[in-house]
């Protein structure tokens, strides 16, 4: 769109008198306008004082805000109306199609085939004996094991055996020490529960003993007395 000139001394003067007499004039905006399309009507609203910079209220057509624009800005031509696009040119006529000719189909007579010749009668086959293939055995799981450490209460251990649910070897006695050596393979848990048990049991003993040697000492003394 070509540039419009701006308003001249001559056209603000002639707006204000339309102003003063009550009337609102329309103007168009120029390419200068900033954030507006050029061309664009807006309706004159007033003048501000002084008049400097931007001292030109408008509405622009279509906004419902008040806007100040400068004389450069504006302008009293009116753009020429806008060409409507040019409709795009008919689609060429599609050509003649040709005429297909079906013809119709005529079936052929069938031709019966040749009997067939008759083939010889085989011998009878006997039967080949045919032995069942043997399954390979199948391995079971291994079962699972159940070994048993039984503290009996005065220092004796017993050990037991179990294949699955089958008791392989019965409650056999075994020594504290080899318990107390096994248990050290184990995790810490295991020996220091071992540990406890075979403590108590020391103790139990030593207390026996000490028992024992008493009555031992009791019953020398008794026999020097007797004189022996």
């Amino acid at each position: 769109m070509a540039k419009k000139s701006g308003l001249s001394a001559e056209d603000v003067d002639s707006l204000r008198s339309q102003l003063d007499g009550g009337t609102q004039p329309l103007v168009w905006f120029t390419a200068a306008a900033v954030g507006m399309e050029a061309g664009r009507s807006a309706k004159l609203l007033a003048f501000t004082d002084p008049p400097e910079g931007d001292f030109i209220q408008v509405r622009p057509t279509g906004s419902k805000d008040e806007m100040s624009f400068s004389p450069a800005e504006l302008t009293l031509e009116k753009p020429p109306p806008r060409k409507k696009p040019a409709a795009p040119p008919p689609a060429p006529p599609e050509p003649p199609r040709e005429t297909e000719i079906i013809h119709p189909y005529v079936p052929e007579a069938p031709v019966k085939p040749a009997a067939p010749k008759p083939k010889p009668a085989a011998a009878p086959v006997e039967p080949a004996a045919v032995k069942p293939a043997r399954k390979p055995a199948s391995k079971g799981a291994t079962p699972e094991v159940t070994v048993t450490l039984v503290s009996m209460g005065d220092g004796e251990w017993t050990v037991e055996v179990l294949q699955g649910t089958r008791k392989t070897v019965r409650p056999t006695p075994v020594s504290p020490a080899a318990v107390a050596q096994a248990s050290k393979l184990l995790t810490p848990e295991v020996a220091e529960i071992v540990e406890g048990v075979l403590n108590a049991a020391r103790a139990q003993q030593l207390a026996r003993v000490e028992q024992l040697r008493a009555e031992l000492e009791a019953a020398q003394k008794a026999l020097d007395d007797l004189g022996a």
